[in-house]
């Protein structure tokens, strides 16, 4: 029998991960794969958000399947003091950076988003 036909693919909606089954040896392991397919935005430029609601503008220089990110040239966009739900228009340099994949939120296009007012004030 193929091993690829005892290969057995599984969504967690929870949380959000593909998995494959694997069949080796007579013993069952279980294979994480990333949803996520950053290839595409290697060495372009992306807005990160991290918990505690940081916003990171920068080039993506690599990643892996944890969606740990290395970034370059990375920019930061303060919160307000006031409302930590709204950029202050202040920013700080950061250089080189690696954020650790549990803590982010977002990935995306930086020249792919605009910000819209909130509909739900």
């Amino acid at each position: 029998m193929n091993e690829q036909e005892d290969n057995l693919q599984v969504f967690d909606e929870k949380t959000e991960r593909e998995y494959t089954y694997l069949t080796v040896a007579a013993k069952n392991v279980w294979q994480k794969e990333s949803v996520s397919d950053l290839a595409k935005f290697v060495n372009n430029s992306v807005q990160a958000n991290v918990t505690g609601g940081r916003q990171v503008i920068s080039t993506l220089k690599g990643y892996d399947q944890l969606l740990n990110l290395v970034l370059d040239e990375a920019i930061e966009h303060l919160t307000d003091s006031d409302d930590p739900l709204k950029t202050s228009g202040q920013t700080r340099s950061l250089g080189l950076i690696v954020c650790k994949g549990g803590a982010v939120m977002l990935v995306a296009p930086e020249d792919g988003s605009d910000e819209i007012s909130n509909p739900f004030v």
